[in-house]
């Protein structure tokens, strides 16, 4: 499994790492994120959704609908667990139809899932500071190949 870690000092930067893994992705993937309240999840699908061709405006938490369908050049499914509290609330949401499905599908909270098994990157969010993140990606190598390692800056 390839793993890549990223250190970015502000929104930008996060949203940085998000388009570059957006770039790599093709229609099925599954991206699974983790990380607590405030760790940049939702900024994160922000970038990815711009490599999509999806206006980052159109991203905002998608806790009070739970899934939230983007279309752009490849249609993306941001799925938000925060307000599922057990894996009876999960078998409710009809996430089943996303995993994997015709788009790309970014899962935040991605540890209320149970299994994780359809994930096929996982992403590891970290505050370190106010604005300092640590970001952990792992996955399919042959799709995170292309990925630029080290220190997003912005």
């Amino acid at each position: 499994m390839h793993q890549a870690r990223f250190v970015t000092f502000s929104e930008e930067g996060t949203r940085e790492v998000g388009r570059q893994i957006g770039e790599l992705l093709v229609p099925g993937s599954v991206v699974c994120l983790f990380g607590e309240l405030g760790t940049g999840k939702t900024v994160f699908v922000k970038g990815l959704a711009s490599a999509l061709g999806i206006e980052e405006d159109e991203v905002t938490s998608a806790s009070f609908v739970i899934v939230a369908e983007h279309h752009g050049r490849i249609p993306l499914y941001h799925i938000d667990l925060y307000r599922i509290g057990s894996r009876e609330g999960l078998s409710t949401t009809g996430i089943e139809e996303y995993l994997p499905s015709d788009g790309i599908t970014v899962i935040e909270w991605a540890e209320r899932l149970g299994d994780t098994a359809e994930c096929m990157i996982m992403v590891y969010l970290k505050e370190i500071d106010y604005n300092k993140r640590e970001i952990t990606v792992s996955g399919d190598e042959d799709l995170l190949k292309g990925l630029k390692k080290g220190r997003a800056t912005q």
